[in-house]
Formats: structure tokens, sequence, C-alpha cells
């Protein structure tokens, strides 16, 4: 998992994929051999392993993310070159749900004569790829909704202000999760209120650093105005079940959402968040003036209140990150 994390943000629209041999002599982990997808066009996971490992993979097993794919892209099978590189046993964490690869490369492995195990590591890595399965379910991008409010749940001053509110270790951390996204996301309101660029600006020695050639599509639901920060950007309208399907067909696998209220509203209320992210400082405006985190009608009675579920709590220098699932689906 460590393989495939290292390439996050760099893959897309390939999913991000770790794989590691272990030759059947093995000494243990100083003598095994690791890769992770390149960028598109390059070598998938279980290519690079196999390549590092060389004649040392005949007889080994190879670990990987999810499964090996069995038809020819922009690169031949990874199928074909386990099979060629007479690997003994194969152990995936996570089926494909791609309908070009789902279950074929499991049955091509097999077909050969080597032994698939599959589910080891299948929850930590379903999180993990969570994105990625979800595009090639629905064919929408995993929409990360990214709100930074004070902790009487308030966005901006009541003058349109909202710069800072959380602090410096906060807000490297939301550079962060850009730059795990493929695009963000903003209502022409933001852009004509906050000007943002949306590029992600991170230290050079942050592994998730990115060049200027290398920046998240920056997405804006309306028209930005002339000379804006964020252009150029992809200016887009419509219902944003459209927009989301749009995104997908360009091969976006996450949209990180920044703002405003009224498209965090929008979102919401159509059940298309998949992760939300809060970023609490320890700050009040301690009225109802100031503005708050959705902007539109809500529950309008405890029983049709929305309940998820907190995902993970972790301390940012002064502020908080909570991380929020919806609830799961009826069964």
């Amino acid at each position: 998992m460590a393989c495939a994390e290292s390439v996050r943000g760099h893959t897309s629209p390939n999913p991000w994929v770790g794989a590691v041999v272990v030759p059947c002599d093995s000494g243990g982990p100083d003598d095994w051999f690791s890769g992770a997808t390149a960028p598109p066009g390059g070598p998938h996971a279980e290519v690079a392993a196999l390549t590092a490992a060389g004649k040392r993979a005949e007889g080994s097993t190879l670990y990987v993310t999810l499964e090996p794919c069995a038809h020819h892209g922009r690169t031949p099978p990874c199928t074909d070159a386990i099979i060629d590189a007479q690997v003994a046993r194969v152990v995936i964490a996570v089926i494909d749900p791609d309908a070009q690869v789902s279950g074929q490369g499991v049955d091509r492995l097999e077909g050969a004569g080597i032994d698939v195990m599959v589910g080891t590591g299948a929850d930590e890595v379903g999180e993990q790829l969570a994105p990625y399965l979800h595009h090639r379910r629905t064919g929408r991008p995993w929409v990360v909704l990214k709100l930074a409010a004070t902790l009487d749940g308030r966005i901006a001053a009541p003058d349109g202000s909202s710069q800072w509110i959380t602090g410096p270790e906060a807000r490297r951390d939301a550079h962060r999760l850009r730059a795990c996204s493929d695009a963000i996301m903003v209502g022409a309101g933001t852009v004509r209120a906050d000007d943002p660029s949306l590029t992600v600006r991170l230290d050079p020695d942050d592994p998730l650093a990115r060049g200027d050639d290398d920046q998240p599509l920056r997405v804006v639901l309306g028209r930005a105005p002339q000379g804006a920060s964020v252009l150029p950007a992809v200016e887009v309208a419509g219902p944003i079940e459209e927009v989301l399907a749009d995104l997908g067909g360009r091969g976006v696998l996450q949209v990180l959402v920044e703002g405003g209220a009224s498209v965090a509203h929008d979102l919401h209320a159509a059940g298309l968040v998949d992760r939300y992210v809060f970023y609490l400082a320890p700050a009040l405006f301690g009225g109802d003036d100031a503005r708050p985190l959705f902007a539109g009608p809500g529950a309008s009675s405890m029983d049709q209140l929305w309940r998820g579920r907190v995902r993970s709590v972790s301390s940012l220098g002064p502020d908080l990150r909570i991380d929020l699932d919806p609830p799961d689906p009826p069964a």
C-alpha cells in the first residue's frame, strides 16, 4: 500500500497500485522487490515489480493491491508479464470493477496454473482506492467536500471575508488534499469573492508536491470573471449530476469541492458527497449573521436529520480535521 500511496495523484485515470515480489528464497523484506503504477503510458505496478526482481520472480509470490489487467490498453496485459515471469502465486487485495478487467485477470492467471488468492487487505486497499473504485462503478468522480469553519459553524464573516479561519498547519493539509485530487471545483461566487488560484502549493520536498505543469484540473460552476486567478479553468453549468458525469468522462477520479455554501448545499442535498472534510478552528463568530456552512433549506424536523459516520479526527496545530462519511445506504 505504501508503494501505491507514493504515486497517488499521478496515475489518473489509471488507479494508483502497488506490487511486491517476494522470491521463493527470500530472506526477508530487504530481499523483496516493489513497484508502483507509472503515469499513463508507463508500466503498471506489477510490471515494475517484476522488472526489479528479474529472474528471481520465477517461483515467487506477487502481492498486488488491485487485480492485474488482462487486456491491451496503453500497455500490454499485466497477466502476460506475470505468466511469462513464471510467478507461482498471486495475492490480490481487490478485484477491479472495470468492465475490461473484472474477474478476467484472475481467470487468466488461474488458467495458466498460477495459484491466486483474493481479499487479503481488502478493507484497507478499498479505502485507498475508493475514488477509482467509485468512478468505475458509477462513471462519476469521488466527491470530497472540504469546508473550513469556526466551531459555531461559520465559513465567512458577514462582510464576506474568510482568510484565514484556520491556521497554517490546516491550510498545508488542505493543499495535500488538493494534491490527491484530479480536479478542484468551486462556484463562480467563490471566485468573485476570494479570487482563489486553486493550485497545489507545497514545499518542493513534500512527496505530494506538484509542479506548474502537473496541477489538478480547475473547475468553476458558472462563469469566472476575466482576469480571475483560477483561469484557465473548465467552466461548467447545468445539473450537478451532469457536471459530475462530464468530469468522470474526462478521467477525473476524485474532485475536491472547496465552495461555497450554495455549492456545498446542492451537493449535500443531492446525496452526491462521498467524503466530507471539515477543518474546524477554535474560533467563534458569536452571532447568527456570519455565513453558514450550507446555504439553502435543510432538515425540517429531527426525524429528517442527516447523520453520517465520523471516519477520523486529527489535530493540525490549533485546529481539528474531521473526516465524515455519508450513512450506509439502506440494505
